[in-house]
């Protein structure tokens, strides 16, 4: 079985960073992509950030490209999301998510999610 524990988060003024960070077990092939996802009141779960786990190959929302990077460890068990610039609209809940998703962005795609870490990012 696979499982998703989320370090990180917290309360940040507009401009700064934070780093949240997911570490994954019981792999065993069954997933190929982790991911981040987030969830704001009255907004639906939006993908921000992925990594391909065989090639490291990074892929981002346009909402936040240029300002987070995720990354992988090299026993390829912890991802790291690092969000710099941050502005108010990144306020949400983070889930770490594991899968092997035909469509990246869609979030039922991907079969494993962490509990969800919250960012409040205030003006």
């Amino acid at each position: 079985q696979v499982q998703l524990v989320e370090s990180g988060g917290g309360s940040v003024q507009a401009g700064g960073s934070l780093t949240l960070s997911c570490t994954a077990s019981g792999h065993d092939g069954r997933y190929n992509y982790l991911a981040w996802f987030r969830e704001a009141p009255g907004k639906g779960r939006e993908g921000v950030a992925a990594i391909f786990i065989t090639t490291g190959t990074e892929r981002y929302a346009d909402s936040v490209k240029g300002r987070f990077t995720i990354s992988l460890d090299s026993a390829k068990t912890t991802v790291v999301l690092r969000m710099n610039s941050l502005e108010p609209e990144d306020t949400a809940t983070y889930r770490c998510a594991a899968g092997r998703p035909a469509r990246l962005w869609v979030s039922s795609d991907y079969d494993y999610w962490g509990q969800g870490t919250q960012v409040t990012v205030s003006s």
